[in-house]
């Protein structure tokens, strides 16, 4: 049984300037989740890239895990989705179980992909994801709410919650990635990640939080 982890790494970003490589508590942001992945239980990382100075970093990390493998320029366009590079991957790579790491989540620990594949091994689910639990009340744009009755407004001891998917991880079996051209297949199970770790890196504000994050964690 052969687990890969998969951390697509695209050159460039609109929203904060060469985003993967900005520099977090010390380290390129995506060091943070090839750091992981590198000490987790699985077999082999690989970093789809279509950039040449993301593969110098890279590989300069020297993570024994770790092959940076190219990634088409097709599915490394603007207008293309992460759902297209892990495709692409599952097309080319001979893999049982793919482990789809976001590199913008870098609070995401080796304990938790550990916990998420050993869930997913045991055979009851199709895809595991990473998820965090919340107790607020959600409401529509339009003033509806969501996932509550305002008339029988729930005590947070007596609520459940719901699950928020965080984006760290999905885990599923290369065949059906194939099979669904999607990194989710049901019957889907959570691994619970802390709510600390609920965001990923899209702007400078969440770079900044992260930096104290990582700082406080490590």
């Amino acid at each position: 049984m052969f687990n890969a982890g998969f951390i697509p790494i695209r050159g460039g970003s609109k929203g904060i300037k060469n985003k993967n490589i900005a520099m977090c508590a010390g380290k390129p942001l995506t060091f943070w989740a090839i750091e992981a992945a590198q000490n987790s239980m699985l077999d082999k990382v690989f970093i789809s890239t279509d950039s040449g100075e993301i593969k110098e970093i890279v590989n300069g990390f020297n993570f024994s895990k770790v092959k940076v493998i190219e990634r088409s320029t097709k599915t490394a366009a603007d207008t293309a989705s992460s759902e297209s590079a892990l495709i692409e991957f599952a097309q080319n790579y001979e893999v049982d179980n793919i482990v789809f790491i976001q590199a913008t989540s870098p609070l995401v620990a080796s304990e938790d992909i550990n916990s998420g594949l050993k869930i997913f091994l045991k055979g009851n689910y199709n895809s595991i994801i990473s998820v965090i639990k919340n107790h607020q009340f959600l409401w529509s744009p339009d003033g509806r709410p969501i996932n509550y009755d305002p008339q029988k407004r729930p005590r947070r001891q007596d609520w459940e919650g719901y699950y928020i998917e965080n984006g760290a991880f999905y885990i599923s079996s290369r065949t059906n990635i194939l099979k669904n051209s999607c990194r989710i297949t049901p019957p889907v199970g959570f691994w619970e990640m802390s709510k600390e770790r609920i965001f990923e890196v899209d702007d400078e504000n969440d770079l900044k939080f992260a930096e104290k994050l990582l700082n406080i964690l490590h």
